[in-house]
């Protein structure tokens, strides 16, 4: 019986990779600013809110593959009482640099958190992708990017130690392929305001 549950779970899975997912039905689009990043920054990446137990109290991501197929959804806890803050629909899901972009200058920017990504998106760095954890970050996922034009990653991970240990996991994992980290002050990149983020992009691309 296990066997078999597995396997339908693997099959499952498989479905779920080449279809991908819809949009839940009678969703609410979460139209408005948060935690310093606009409305229609969190409109451009289809947050919404919905009355499914999966997705109740949390302001959710559709995450797209780089053919525009959801994959899973990311659920953030809005109002930091639930026992997860960070929750995926379904928990089994592979998981996907997100989102797809244009590279700024060949190269694109790792962050490690959505929110760092939305930041800087709604910002004016829009070469942002989401790794969401580097144990989500392997060397295929980086062949996907270097055959989709990347030349070269900027990371930006948080100023703490662990966001340090982070950004050097991701070093080792692309070995010889063109990588820059950049030591934050302090904070990490869903906290950094306008001014920051503009003379962030003039360091790298100017």
């Amino acid at each position: 019986v296990g066997i078999l549950r597995e396997k339908l779970k693997e099959k499952i899975r498989r479905m779920r990779s080449v279809l991908g997912m819809e949009m839940p039905e009678h969703y609410t689009l979460f139209n408005k600013s948060w935690r310093g990043i606009s409305a229609e920054t969190f409109n451009k990446f289809q947050a919404f809110y919905h009355t499914d137990p999966r997705y109740r109290g949390r302001v959710n991501f559709p995450i797209r593959d780089n053919s525009g197929r959801i994959l899973v959804i990311q659920g953030r806890d809005e109002g930091n009482t639930l026992k997860q803050k960070y929750l995926f629909t379904p928990a089994d899901a592979k998981i996907p640099l997100f989102p797809t972009v244009q590279p700024i200058q060949g190269k694109i920017i790792l962050v490690e958190g959505i929110f760092d990504m939305l930041n800087l998106h709604d910002k004016g760095l829009t070469n942002a992708v989401c790794c969401f954890g580097t144990h989500h970050f392997t060397k295929a996922k980086l062949n996907l990017l270097k055959v989709s034009g990347v030349t070269g990653i900027d990371v930006v991970f948080d100023a703490d130690d662990s966001g340090k240990k982070a950004a050097e996991k991701i070093r080792k994992i692309v070995e010889d392929f063109p990588i820059r980290v950049v030591n934050l002050k302090k904070g990490d990149p869903a906290e950094l305001a306008e001014q920051q983020v503009k003379n962030l992009r003039r360091k790298l691309y100017e």
